[in-house]
């Protein structure tokens, strides 16, 4: 009766995490797969990155824009994924708490930037279409790096939201 009027002091410092099936050989099957995906993705990202970066045909906006997409989607499909590969490979699938608040963390955080990545590549086509004389004023270099200081502070700010809504593992 004594623990009702104090509470409950369970402290949760590890999640248990219950995975897609208890057959190994699928275990291996998934890995196998799963990494592929992930290699492919990466990989992919990458080379649209350095294309965009070495190349000196492509100064337009919509290809910083673009490779900042790319960056944000290495960055989403980089926070969930290896954790995801290496619980195919371990017995005991476990995330500790700071774990899971910053693969969250992470994820929110690109996820954010990558939605409005996509809002400032269709404003700066609504600039190129609605006014193609006065583009280059309209979507100068300065106005691409407020665009893009914005996008990562809105996806900084919307992570810094779910951590401030997160308990402290010790209460």
């Amino acid at each position: 009766m004594d623990s009702l009027v104090h509470g409950n002091c369970t402290v949760v410092t590890v999640f248990i995490l219950l995975g897609l099936t208890d057959d190994p050989k699928l275990w291996v099957i998934l890995f196998i797969v799963i990494l592929c995906i992930y290699l492919v993705t990466v990989s992919g990202n990458l080379s649209t990155i350095i294309l965009i970066t070495v190349s000196s045909q492509l100064p337009h906006p919509m290809y910083l824009f673009l490779s900042h997409l790319t960056f944000a989607d290495i960055g989403s499909s980089s926070s969930v994924t290896p954790n995801m590969l290496v619980n195919f490979l371990v017995e005991r699938n476990t995330i500790s708490y700071f774990g899971c608040a910053i693969q969250l963390g992470s994820a929110v955080f690109f996820g954010t930037a990558e939605c409005f990545i996509l809002a400032a590549m269709a404003y700066d086509r609504f600039v190129a279409i609605c006014n193609p004389l006065l583009y280059s004023t309209k979507m100068s270099t300065q106005i691409c790096v407020q665009l893009l200081s914005v996008v990562y502070l809105g996806g900084f700010l919307n992570a810094s939201s779910f951590f401030s809504c997160l308990p402290s593992p010790n209460s």
